[in-house]
């Protein structure tokens, strides 16, 4: 069995990868990080520290001109502040609308991509590493487990039967994920997960705050820096 994993460089694809490396060996693993127009680079920067960590061969692939549409304020090409604040906070001033750190089927479009390289290069499975909390309020819906299931099912279909979705974490909360890399030793301290790109995660940002938690959850100090 070989598996391609989704790799951001992110707490969630990097106990992905961790994970992946743990059931195939790093001779059966290969990581693929996406560039799509993001505001910075600090997640490729540190997906490159990691896939090196580990010794896991590195693909990366650059979608950025079909998010040109898109007013997402992750991208580079939108000058919209990143919000503050929890997930939940901040649907609640949305009336039903998106957030702004969403993505166009971002997650759609990458599985769809992953799958054309794994058959290339002749994986068995896609990882990705969405789980429960991004999924929750419809906050970012293609992190959702029916999601997950759907695109298995048409990527399985679609490869001839030879190529799975597997969404490790999709009932999972992230605390769960870091108590899981936390037994794998996972290099935390190489990941980056934050939406800005300082020097240091802000601490503000919905994903620093769920991150924070996590780590907090399982009794653990957060070991990367920041501002706040």
């Amino acid at each position: 069995m070989k598996a391609l994993i989704l790799f951001s460089g992110g707490l969630d694809s990097t106990t992905s990868l961790a994970l992946a490396i743990d059931k195939y060996g790093i001779d059966n693993v290969v990581a693929l990080s996406m560039q799509y127009g993001q505001k910075h680079d600090k997640e490729l920067i540190q997906s490159t520290k990691i896939c090196k960590y580990y010794g896991v061969k590195h693909l990366y692939l650059d979608l950025t001109k079909i998010f040109e549409y898109s007013d997402c304020s992750l991208l580079k090409k939108n000058d919209k502040e990143i919000p503050e604040g929890e997930y939940s906070e901040q649907l609640e001033n949305l009336n039903g609308s998106n957030l702004s750190t969403y993505v166009p089927f971002r997650n759609g479009l990458f599985l769809s991509s992953a799958a054309s390289i794994a058959l290339s290069l002749g994986c068995d499975v896609i990882y990705y590493g969405a789980h429960m909390d991004d999924a929750a309020l419809d906050a970012y819906p293609d992190c959702s487990k029916e999601f997950t299931d759907a695109i298995n099912e048409a990527i399985y279909l679609g490869s001839g039967k030879k190529v799975n979705v597997v969404g490790p974490f999709v009932n999972m909360r992230k605390s769960d994920i870091v108590k899981i890399g936390l037994d794998l030793k996972v290099p935390y301290e190489l990941t980056w997960s934050c939406y800005s790109g300082h020097d240091k995660a802000c601490g503000k940002c919905g994903t620093c705050i769920d991150r924070k938690k996590a780590f907090l959850a399982n009794g653990v100090k957060d070991p990367i820096e920041y501002e706040e």
